[in-house]
């Protein structure tokens, strides 16, 4: 993890768990030593954060109060938190855990009364609970190929128990409320096809870019009609 991720980590969780936060448990969420933890706090401080309270007493974060309060209405605020709450059926624990720092960044610039609007919503998601099949390679590695266009290979077993190795591009994932997919352009095939995200054994770089063309590609996947759309692989 980069120190500006750790940093950012370290703030989002001073934001979501009740103040004052000990040294302990805020070194056991960011997944640093104490010694660290101690360290990103003066390093916070220095750069302007408002941090208050001391080892053995725990920390408070306090919102930069010449910052302009975010406003939302009271629906943007349950739309909001449905949201982020639907993530957790998703079976992508990472992603999951973004939303949930993402929102809490949110709620903490909020002006006091929408603050409580917030804690107290009236809106809740229930889903039944599925036996997603889990992802078994590193979810992180997928994402970052998604966002700066390089290729990865992938050993995959298809739906009949077939094993395959091959390089692709990954275009794109989509969720259901039984499968996490994988659009991606396979160079073997020189086509797009369709990967079930759980039945990728393993994944590794490929050491190739296709940008600028992951843009141009989903626009040709989506413009295909419908009864030549790729099938999973």
């Amino acid at each position: 993890m980069s120190r500006t991720d750790r940093l950012m980590r370290l703030m989002d969780t001073m934001r979501r768990l009740p103040a004052p936060v000990t040294a302990g448990r805020l070194a056991e969420e960011t997944g640093v030593s104490l010694r660290q933890l101690y360290r990103d706090i003066a390093t916070l401080r220095a750069g302007g954060a408002l941090i208050d309270g001391e080892a053995g007493l725990g920390y408070t974060l306090t919102e930069d109060p010449a910052l302009p309060p975010q406003s939302f209405s009271r629906l943007e605020i349950e739309a909001l938190l449905l949201a982020v709450s639907g993530l957790r059926t998703l079976g992508d624990a990472e992603l999951t855990r973004a939303g949930e720092d993402a929102l809490a960044r949110i709620v903490a610039t909020l002006p006091e009364s929408q603050g409580r609007h917030a804690m107290h919503a009236t809106m809740r998601l229930f889903r039944p609970t599925t036996q997603r099949p889990q992802p078994q390679v590193d979810m992180a590695l997928l994402r970052t190929a998604l966002w700066e266009e390089r290729s990865l290979v992938i050993d995959y077993l298809d739906l009949h128990d077939t094993p395959s190795t091959r390089e692709i591009w990954p275009l794109g994932l989509s969720y259901s409320d039984n499968h996490m997919m994988l659009l991606a352009h396979c160079r073997l095939r020189d086509d797009f096809r369709t990967f079930h995200v759980p039945r990728i054994q393993a994944m590794r770089p490929g050491g190739t870019s296709f940008r600028p063309r992951r843009v141009a590609l989903v626009r040709e996947y989506v413009s295909r009609p419908c009864a030549i759309r790729p099938q999973p692989a």
